[in-house]
């Protein structure tokens, strides 16, 4: 068994098994899933954040095993990745409480509990409007290098995020957002891979992710470049010449995650 209790949880779990605790915390639900469970409480006038894990049984673990996809089991993998965030200065949740307990992975029960990040709002949503409304060139600017260096670091410290999106990336609005002020968080990171060094692949496919969830909120060709300058903290000439088949292949297979979107959304899968 491994738990992690810092406050108020150790004071409001002492004497008590803190996975019978956890059970019982009442709150808004954001995610109900069969083995999972995500809602916000407050405790002491604060916003925290509870993930659940109950086990994925052994037919989940068959199938994700099947289709080359690595299960999630429970809750160690966000706590493993926001402690390697946090020792490597990407900004993101901060972990209050961990507990993890039982052999079996199928029926493993963990719980992970993390601070509210508020007041913010994701970038899909602040970005949303750019098209039609284009924001401040220098606030665009400042937004993209906060972006590339968030993703950069996080990759230089050995973890990728398997959901990598634009909505997984949370603006501080606690003061208006401007060029010279602003802070970006990096959030749900409950299938991410830490390792020593991140493999290609895997740095590749949050790229592909990340540029798909780009692809409608009105970027230019100066804008990516911008990016890649700052995600590669390298000149943009050694960057094109050298890294030409990985920005090829971005284009090709952001594309292909969008058409594969748009069908999704328009036979009204659940997205």
């Amino acid at each position: 068994m491994k738990l992690v209790l810092g406050e108020p949880f150790g004071a409001l779990w002492a004497g008590c098994d803190p996975f019978a605790g956890v059970e019982r915390l009442q709150g808004q639900v954001f995610r109900e899933l069969e083995g999972r469970r995500t809602l916000r409480i407050e405790v002491a006038g604060r916003g925290y954040f509870v993930k659940i894990h109950r086990g994925v049984g052994w037919g989940e673990i068959a199938k994700n095993l099947l289709t080359a996809r690595a299960p999630v089991l429970g809750a160690a993998r966000e706590w493993t990745a926001l402690r390697r965030l946090a020792e490597a200065g990407v900004p993101t949740m901060t972990a209050v409480a961990f507990g993890e307990r039982g052999a079996n992975p199928a029926r493993q029960h963990s719980f992970l509990v993390t601070e509210e990040l508020a007041p913010t709002v994701s970038l899909e949503d602040f970005c949303r409007d750019w098209p039609s409304r284009p924001p401040a060139p220098r606030l665009k600017r400042a937004l993209i290098a906060e972006v590339a260096r968030l993703v950069g670091g996080m990759h230089r410290a050995g973890v990728n995020h398997r959901d990598c999106y634009i909505c997984h990336f949370l603006l501080h609005t606690d003061r208006v957002p401007a060029a010279d002020d602003l802070r970006l968080s990096l959030i749900d990171l409950h299938r991410a891979q830490t390792r020593g060094c991140t493999p290609r692949r895997w740095r590749d496919k949050d790229l592909a992710a990340l540029y798909f969830s780009a692809l409608e909120i009105g970027l230019s060709r100066r804008d990516k470049l911008r990016f890649l300058k700052g995600y590669f903290r390298q000149p943009l000439r050694t960057i094109l010449r050298g890294e030409a088949p990985l920005l090829n292949w971005l284009e090709a297979e952001a594309r292909r995650l969008m058409t594969r979107y748009r069908r999704k959304r328009a036979a009204g899968v659940e997205l």
